[in-house]
């Protein structure tokens, strides 16, 4: 069993503080991707579980295991970079099975384990080519390949997809996750790019600013997100934040009837809903909002509508054969099931309920 515990996880360089303490427990098998923007300090935890650096306070325990000043080469864990990191004058066959001859595994075995990672990866009809002669997405496949061939007891991936184009993207990210479902291993993921953690995440870890701001299910994070930067962060487009007015009784957005109470102590209360949640089509207890169509975005499958409302701008995402026009007047509709609320002030979620629905 493959378990990762991080307790308190700190790391400074001289008066800045990168990581403010970082608590985590990963079972067996998850695939927990670490996400966040530049600076966040997602890659720098990545490397205190690697060993490529140390933390400045904290454990870091694997397997009952204590890595704490253990050598990286010593700590079972694979590891697969956005670089690739591949020798460009060994063959496929020999960069995967480097690992392995490093560690003086018998030819034989080498050999075996090999071929059986370039069948799982589908690149058998590369062994003998140089990474010169491959693809971005080969180059990936190798590397990966590297990393299977020791069967750790952690994969860690340092934003592995960041270097190819789209396609190649999407079809890595479907090889990933189809790779984690036939082996079961215990990965730990880090990406700015938030498809990838929907996509390929057990559980995401959201950070900011050297904290993580919330740990749950892909699910968990998007629709009910504990923070205001969880909300904007996740999602596009991204969350639609309006104002409320206080009125009679409680809180008020922008010119509906519905009145709010909110069940937590705030000065003042934002209330987030999704572009994807606002419909064309009246919905039964829904909160309607009125506005006038600004600019459509045509993407496919869906257009992406910004609307004038009450002085502010909200964003839909509608079906693309829906006809609208710039200027036009229209009503949206949404689930009140379907709005996050936060506090002003802290930018934490607060729970609200409706008291009063439309007229």
């Amino acid at each position: 069993m493959s378990t990762l515990e991080l307790h308190g996880i700190r790391k400074s360089y001289g008066a800045l503080e990168t990581l403010k303490g970082i608590d985590l427990d990963l079972q067996n098998g998850e695939f927990l991707v670490l996400l966040g923007a530049s600076g966040c300090g997602k890659s720098t935890l990545l490397n205190m579980i690697s060993g490529l650096s140390e933390p400045t306070s904290g454990e870091i325990i694997l397997d009952g295991r204590t890595l704490n000043g253990v050598h990286p080469k010593d700590r079972d864990i694979a590891m697969v970079f956005q670089s690739y990191a591949l020798y460009p004058n060994l063959t496929v066959a020999r960069n995967i099975g480097f690992g392995l001859e490093m560690r003086n595994v018998d030819l034989t075995t080498r050999k075996r384990a090999v071929a059986e990672a370039a069948e799982m990866l589908q690149i058998s009809h590369l062994l003998d080519r140089k990474p010169g002669d491959l693809s971005g997405g080969q180059r990936q496949r190798v590397a990966i390949g590297r990393a299977m061939v020791r069967k750790p007891k952690l994969f860690l991936f340092d934003e592995p997809l960041s270097n190819l184009d789209a396609k190649l993207r999407m079809e890595m990210r479907s090889e990933l996750k189809r790779l984690h479902q036939m082996l079961g291993v215990t990965v730990v993921y880090v990406t700015h790019d938030q498809i990838e953690a929907m996509t390929l995440a057990t559980r995401i870890a959201v950070m900011n600013r050297g904290q993580i701001e919330q740990l749950g299910t892909p699910a968990e994070i998007y629709n009910r997100p504990t923070s205001r930067f969880v909300a904007e962060f996740m999602g596009a487009p991204p969350m639609n934040i309006l104002p409320t007015s206080a009125v009679a009784g409680g809180l008020r957005l922008g010119t509906t009837q519905t009145v709010w109470r909110c069940h937590h102590p705030a000065s003042e209360i934002v209330v987030g809903i999704r572009p994807e949640a606002l419909k064309t089509k009246t919905i039964a207890g829904g909160l309607r909002l009125s506005g006038r169509v600004e600019l459509i975005e045509l993407t496919g499958p869906e257009q992406i509508v910004s609307l004038a409302l009450d002085g502010a701008s909200i964003t839909a995402s509608l079906p693309a054969e829906e006809e609208l026009r710039l200027g036009q007047a229209l009503d949206l509709y949404v689930d009140t099931e379907r709005l996050s609320a936060f506090d002003a002030e802290t930018g934490l979620r607060v729970e609200i309920t409706s008291e009063h629905p439309n007229a």
